[in-house]
């Protein structure tokens, strides 16, 4: 597993051994004990699969307790993937990281508790994998605003996204709730 910076030291893209042939392909998309050797020494309880059409625009969700630790890939189509750090008494406090993802490269991110998440669907559809380190808990759910322009994350937007009515109203980094 070869191991890619992104603008956050913490946040990282992940790009497996693919073993191919005529027949297709294989890759060990999760080992604990590889990743463990990578810094991620994370257990997961939970997976989670989304299908998502071209232009819409999921997040930036984070749980204000029970926080969630996120391994993300693409199984279908390509996503342009953010992460922000909402740790108060991190030094990285409010950066934001950025990456595309996609199933023709099997690439992955880790994206640790205590950052919000969300991406764009690029391609007509796409297919979204994560594994999360704690179970949804819809009381403690949170949104940041994806548009917000203390951010300023480069969406590559042809046009407004679609958003559900959570991500609508998601609040500004100087309003929301944000980890200790």
């Amino acid at each position: 597993m070869e191991v890619i910076a992104t603008q956050h030291p913490e946040v990282l893209l992940l790009r497996p051994k693919v073993f191919g042939d005529a027949r297709g392909f294989f890759f060990e998309s999760y080992n604990r004990t590889a990743f463990a050797g990578l810094g991620v020494d994370a257990e997961f309880v939970q997976d989670n699969h989304s299908r998502s059409a071209k232009g819409v625009l999921r997040g930036l969700h984070y749980q204000i307790s029970q926080p969630q630790g996120k391994l993300v890939r693409v199984v279908a189509g390509e996503v342009f993937d953010v992460a922000v750090d909402l740790r108060r008494n991190s030094p990285h406090f409010g950066r934001v990281a950025t990456m595309h993802l996609s199933a023709d490269t099997h690439e992955m991110a880790w994206i640790p508790p205590g950052f919000a998440h969300g991406f764009l669907v690029l391609s007509d559809h796409a297919e979204f994998l994560y594994k999360t380190t704690d179970y949804y808990a819809p009381e403690f759910e949170r949104c940041l605003r994806w548009n917000d322009p203390t951010l300023a994350i480069a969406w590559p937007l042809d046009g407004a996204p679609l958003l559900s009515a959570k991500d609508q109203a998601g609040l500004p980094l100087a309003e929301c709730d944000v980890f200790a």
